[in-house]
C-alpha cells in the first residue's frame, strides 16, 4: 500500500504541475488587456466558471468530505487565486455592461457555493454522501469548463486552421488529464476525479487528431507562421 502511495503522491505532484501551467495560459491575454487598457470583444465567463470549479475542488478535498486529496486542495487552492486575478482585471477594465455581468454571476456563485457548503456541513452525515453530492457538482463544473475547448475545436474545424488552437494547449491538456486518471485510479480509488479527467483526455485527444488533420495550414494568408 505504501508504494502505491508513494506513486499516486508523484502523480498528484506532477498533474499540479501541469494544471499550474494551464492556469497561466490566459496571462497573455490579461497583458494585452492592461496594455490597451480595454477587454475588447474577451469574456469573463470561462474565468468565472474556473474560479468556482477551482473552489468546489477544494471543498471536496477537505478532509471533512472527502480525506486523502491534499494535492487536490493545493492546486486548486492556487487556481481559485489565480483566476480572481483574473476577474479583477477584467474588472477594471470592463465596460459598464461587462462589469455588471461579472458582478451578477460572482454573486449567484457565491451564492450558490455557500449553499452548497451549509447543506453538506449541517444536512448530509458521513463523508461518502457529502463526497458524493460535492463530486457530482464538481464533475458538472468541469464540463462547463470544456465549452472553451469546444469552441476553439468548431473555429479550427470551420476555418480548416489550427491558427487559435497552438499546439501545446490540447498536449498538455491531454497529459493533464492522464496524470489526473491515473491519480484517480490508484487507492483510494476516486470516481469523481476520473470521470471528469478522463472526460479531459478525451476533449485532449479530439484536439490533437485536429491539430493533426488541419496542421497544414499553419500559415496565415499573409504567410506568416502561426505560433505553435
Amino acid at each position: 500500500m505504501e508504494k502505491y502511495t508513494v506513486a499516486r503522491t508523484v502523480v498528484g505532484i506532477l498533474g499540479n504541475i501541469i494544471s499550474l501551467g494551464l492556469f497561466f495560459y490566459p496571462t497573455p491575454t490579461f497583458i494585452r488587456i492592461v496594455k490597451n487598457k480595454t477587454v475588447e470583444q474577451f469574456k469573463p465567463d470561462p474565468y468565472i466558471a474556473s474560479l468556482f470549479n477551482c473552489a468546489f475542488w477544494v471543498l471536496y478535498a477537505l478532509p471533512f468530505v472527502h480525506s486523502h486529496s491534499i494535492l487536490i486542495i493545493t492546486i486548486n487552492s492556487i487556481g481559485v487565486v489565480i483566476e480572481i486575478t483574473y476577474l479583477c482585471i477584467f474588472y477594471f477594465y470592463a465596460t459598464h455592461e461587462g462589469r455588471k455581468k461579472v458582478e451578477d454571476w460572482v454573486l449567484i456563485g457565491i451564492v450558490f457555493f455557500t449553499a452548497i457548503t451549509l447543506v453538506t456541513l449541517l444536512e448530509l452525515h458521513g463523508t461518502k454522501r457529502r463526497t458524493m453530492v460535492v463530486g457530482i457538482i464538481c464533475d458538472v463544473f468541469n464540463v462547463l469548463t470544456y465549452s472553451a475547448p469546444l469552441t476553439i475545436m468548431a473555429k479550427v474545424i470551420r476555418t480548416k486552421s489550427v491558427k487559435y488552437m497552438p499546439f501545446w494547449l490540447p498536449l498538455a491538456s491531454f497529459l493533464n488529464g492522464v496524470a489526473w486518471v491515473i491519480y484517480a485510479l490508484f487507492p483510494p480509488f476516486d470516481i469523481y476525479v476520473l470521470v471528469c479527467n478522463a472526460l479531459g483526455v478525451v476533449s485532449g485527444i479530439i484536439q490533437l487528431i485536429l491539430y493533426t488533420l488541419y496542421c497544414s495550414c499553419l500559415a496565415g494568408d499573409d504567410g506568416d507562421d502561426i505560433e505553435r
